[in-house]
């Protein structure tokens, strides 16, 4: 009897330890934000509060998104599998108002980490975009995870006006509202409300928050009578980025100084509210810019929507402070898919790694230790709509192969060539062949 009263002790202790170490995690997604639009990648827009995350912790150097296309890239986010996984096969974007993706988008058989983290006693929330289904409330973020939902479920929005053209798309919970004022803001503002809340809160959170910025809205014409893809800065960004001479770069860094103001409040709020020491931040955005929307991924090659290094290379920071050294960089190569499994790790949850497609992070954050063999694989299909083909490309170790629709097909050696400048499918033909088998088994197994 007393040996099991000191089993029960000892396993209530050790629970107690658990949920004392188990971070909050915030989760800061940005939109169409390509490598060189972050200040402290080289970006000559000011963003230094995101550059403040970097001084505070690990800059990553080699981090891939699942996708260079903004639904998929957010379905390997959020389930830790290649999107060629998914069930509706979402290798491109959902289109707001297409008939045929009315019903498409992440199935209930599709785990989320929102779904594990909320069943190990974490409350999870997603501030900001959504866009992995629209067409009916099973498929909304409330029921893949979320216990709370405040932002909209399309490609993008009106930042003024919160609705897609003039169609309603800003959501309390499972709700239309009616919202006005500049949309990066009222996701700040949210943000912060959330975080006030959880200040006497015991237990951890899970804060997706998902700006639509630096993406561009989605307006109205009224001539007409359809939505109209349209930059939306405010006057006052504008001055402060006056002296960008293109005026599409001027109007894309007007709305990122704007997303910056919105980290830096957040992460105030953090502050204030005693929850800094105990929360995992980590920024990160979707996937390559879109020059024709003002991003830059230079030096990198490519753009979004293309398996180049621009499409696929993205910024990503983690701070965490007495955990992560601040002032760091890693130069392992990494994957949005490893979230998953880093944060079923973090908060001691089990995980079938049988079915992600990630890596454990853990040890790339804290203890500065990584691999020396990497392998990634990404696919793209067609989008008739916006014009599209398909893409497909992977990598091992420092190689690269990619098959794109106009160009024909690649090798790279990224290690050594990471802008990608010289084609090798020549020179190693035995290689070229070996990555472009491993691409077709990939692609192939993926979908069984």
């Amino acid at each position: 009897m007393r040996f099991l009263r000191a089993l029960i002790v000892s396993l209530c202790l050790a629970s107690t330890s658990l949920a004392a170490d188990r971070p909050n995690i915030l989760l800061i997604f940005t939109d169409d934000q390509g490598i060189n639009d972050v200040g402290c990648y080289g970006s000559e827009i000011p963003t230094p509060n995101i550059d403040r995350l970097a001084s505070e912790g690990l800059k990553f150097e080699q981090w891939y998104s699942a996708s260079s296309i903004c639904t998929p890239s957010r379905f390997g986010l959020l389930t830790g599998q290649n999107p060629s996984r998914s069930k509706d096969q979402l290798l491109s974007a959902l289109m707001f108002m297409a008939d045929e993706h009315k019903e498409t988008g992440i199935q209930q058989s599709e785990t989320t980490i929102a779904e594990k983290l909320r069943e190990s006693g974490y409350d999870t929330a997603l501030i900001g975009k959504w866009h992995l289904g629209h067409g009916g409330k099973d498929l909304l973020p409330t029921r893949h995870g979320f216990n709370s939902f405040i932002g909209h479920t399309g490609g993008c929005i009106d930042f003024f006006t919160m609705t897609y053209g003039n169609i309603p798309d800003w959501y309390h919970q499972e709700v239309h509202v009616s919202e006005n004022g500049y949309a990066t803001e009222l996701i700040t503002d949210e943000a912060i409300s959330y975080l006030e809340d959880r200040e006497d809160e015991e237990d951890p959170f899970f804060l997706y928050l998902a700006y639509n910025a630096p993406h561009f809205g989605k307006g109205w014409s009224p001539s007409t009578r359809t939505p109209i893809n349209i930059m939306q800065p405010q006057a006052e960004d504008l001055r402060r980025v006056s002296g960008i001479e293109d005026k599409v770069r001027r109007e894309f860094a007007a709305m990122t100084v704007s997303l910056d103001d919105g980290v830096g409040k957040v992460i105030e709020a953090l502050d204030a509210n005693g929850l800094s020491e105990d929360t995992l931040v980590i920024f990160l955005t979707d996937h390559g810019g879109d020059p024709v929307y003002g991003g830059n991924n230079l030096p990198y090659r490519g753009d979004k929507a293309t398996l180049f290094e621009g499409g696929l290379r993205v910024p990503c920071i983690m701070r965490w402070p007495g955990k992560i050294e601040a002032g760091n960089a890693s130069d392992v190569v990494c994957s949005s898919l490893d979230l998953f499994p880093t944060f079923c790790s973090l908060a001691g949850i089990a995980s079938d790694e049988s079915r992600l497609d990630g890596r454990n992070l853990s040890s790339v954050m804290i203890e500065g230790i990584g691999w020396s063999e990497r392998m990634l694989f990404w696919e793209l299909g067609v989008h008739a709509e916006l014009g599209r083909n398909p893409w497909s490309a992977v990598r091992s170790g420092d190689w690269k192969y990619l098959q794109t629709p106009d160009d024909g097909e690649f090798l790279f050696n990224v290690a050594k060539d990471p802008y990608e400048k010289r084609n090798l499918m020549r020179i190693e033909p035995d290689r070229f062949k070996d990555l472009r088998a491993l691409r077709d088994n990939l692609s192939s197994s993926y979908r069984n």
